[in-house]
């Protein structure tokens, strides 16, 4: 591959890797609108709410644990590798979680499929940074995020089609065919890359990087299950793994062949994008994760309707994100992604005036206007990170980005989820002391196990619902409130650090250290480094 140009066939390429990462992205869209049939007893497995909520938790811890070690490994020894070593697991995983028998199959399945995600998601974009040169990889990143906005849309629709035809283990089975013609296009397109220098290993860096994640984020998803922080299993894990975490950095400054270079964070850009990225999906994925609840009980619509209602801010992700390297070309990251995270604080701060009756369109509106900005945020601020690592050191940059991505979701659920469980339980307090003391602990514990029991009350369910309706609604709205907060202090530190157009991303001389990483902002004059594609 020649150093400017790119890889001759680097558009097919990207096409590839945007198809392989669907699995992984389609995947997690549709469990959404699935989790109701799953709780079936019936028709699913009859899963409780904490069994439900550990079989994502489980593919959510395994995936953010496993990400930078992949990313380290991808580098050492191939991308290509590692993304067809992720494919398999992932189909194999998909299997197993499609014919689970009861949920404690269900959530190791989701386990292996974590595992075969964290292999795939940081080789995708790796591999796009490898065979892009620097000028043309912020459109190359901004129609892989549109992929991704493509993958959100057609998820839960499909989800729904297939869960109103077919049994609720059809969800998981869809990745196969996906997993089987990417494997393909991947041996037949995609180049191998990797790391040229041979430096030794990082064992120590990669296991304590292991062990911190899944202590906190193992802590993090507690939080979810318990609806507390005030609870040892939330707090030891979380502390320890933080500990564990700054043991990590306290270790890669003084070695000579750090697994990641953590002095990198001295780099203005890089550490405002990694700040950007994890506030966004903080703030972003606790509502949006609520709002699936919100449209299949609340407003009672089915699974294939509650997939179509996601579209508007699908379709915002799919036209936008392609054209952000033009709007940070003309105005300059630091305007575009404060504007961005206003209007992502605006959009979120209206779910606080949401009813049980809030017109349809309102509720597509703002979904739209939230995913035009994610969409002006996103794939910003990932190039910024890419661009500040050398290419060699691709998979890592890439697994960073994803680890603070994974986390700040997993931790926005956890906090604000925990935050609308309170205000649940204390709007469904002292008002339904004419059911058993047992259907009442159902039903202020979560508005799922409320509408389970409503079903069998007949009609005078009625009654009950729109009490609980009420009381999830008034915590949406304290979700939302937090969310809008997290994305007003997103937003500060974007206008008060990210690089603005003149000196876009640069990093001050000889900050990053051993990286050898180029300012982005001097990418037209600076060679890239080769990093061995084959």
């Amino acid at each position: 591959m020649e150093t400017h140009t790119g890889h001759p066939r680097r558009w097919q390429v990207l096409g590839v890797m945007v198809f392989s990462l669907l699995a992984v992205v389609l995947d997690n869209t549709i469990l959404n609108v699935a989790i109701k049939t799953i709780a079936d007893p019936v028709h699913g497995l009859g899963a409780t709410q904490s069994e439900l909520e550990w079989a994502m938790n489980s593919y959510t811890l395994v995936f953010a644990a496993l990400l930078f070690t992949f990313g380290v490994l991808g580098d050492r020894y191939g991308r290509k590798k590692m993304l067809f070593v992720g494919m398999v697991l992932f189909g194999l995983a998909s299997v197993a979680s499609a014919y689970s028998q009861d949920p404690m199959q269900l959530i190791v399945a989701r386990a292996l499929m974590g595992f075969g995600g964290a292999a795939i998601m940081p080789a995708t974009l790796a591999i796009i940074s490898n065979v892009f040169p620097v000028h043309e990889r912020g459109k190359a990143i901004g129609i892989w995020a549109g992929g991704v906005g493509i993958a959100v849309a057609i998820g839960p629709i499909t989800g729904g089609i297939l869960l109103e035809h077919f049994w609720w283990g059809s969800v998981f089975l869809v990745n196969v065919p996906i997993v089987l013609i990417s494997l393909v296009l991947i041996g037949m397109l995609v180049p191998d890359s990797k790391d040229p220098n041979k430096t030794k290993l990082d064992p120590v860096g990669v296991l304590l990087s292991i062990v911190g994640l899944i202590s906190l984020v193992y802590g993090i998803v507690k939080i979810s299950d318990l609806g507390t922080f005030a609870d040892a299993s939330v707090i030891v894990p979380s502390l320890v793994g933080i500990a564990i975490l700054a043991a990590f950095v306290w270790y890669e400054r003084r070695i000579d062949h750090p697994a990641f270079d953590v002095r990198n964070f001295r780099n203005a850009g890089f550490s405002t994008a990694i700040a950007s990225v994890g506030l966004v999906f903080f703030a972003a994925l606790g509502v949006m994760f609520f709002m699936a609840f919100y449209w299949q009980i609340v407003r009672g619509y089915s699974p294939l309707q509650s997939g179509a209602l996601v579209l508007p801010f699908a379709a915002a992700q799919l036209i936008f994100a392609p054209q952000s390297a033009r709007m940070v070309q003309k105005y300059g990251s630091k305007l575009v992604g404060t504007v961005a995270m206003i209007v992502i604080a605006g959009a979120l701060a209206a779910y606080t005036l949401v009813t049980a009756t809030t017109p349809i369109w309102i509720l597509l509106t703002l979904a739209f206007i939230q995913g035009v900005a994610m969409a002006n945020i996103m794939p910003p601020a990932t190039t910024v990170i890419m661009n500040s690592l050398p290419r060699e050191k691709a998979g890592v940059g890439s697994s960073m980005s994803n680890v603070v991505r994974q986390v700040a979701g997993t931790l926005g659920i956890a906090i604000l989820g925990a935050a609308l469980s309170a205000s649940y339980r204390n709007g469904m307090e002292g008002k339904v002391t004419a059911l058993p003391e047992q259907l009442r602990h159902v039903v202020t514990e979560s508005i799922s196990g409320a509408a389970g029991v409503a079903g069998r009350l007949g009609p005078r369910g009625a009654s009950l619902m729109e009490t609980a309706n009420d009381a999830f609604v008034s915590g949406i709205h304290w979700a939302a409130l937090g969310s809008a907060l997290v994305a007003l202090a997103g937003a500060l530190i974007v206008a008060l650090w990210m690089p603005g157009k003149t000196g876009a991303h640069a990093a001050k001389p000889g900050a990053p250290g051993r990286t050898g990483a180029t300012a982005p902002g001097a990418e037209a004059a600076e060679p890239e480094k080769e990093s061995a594609v084959v």
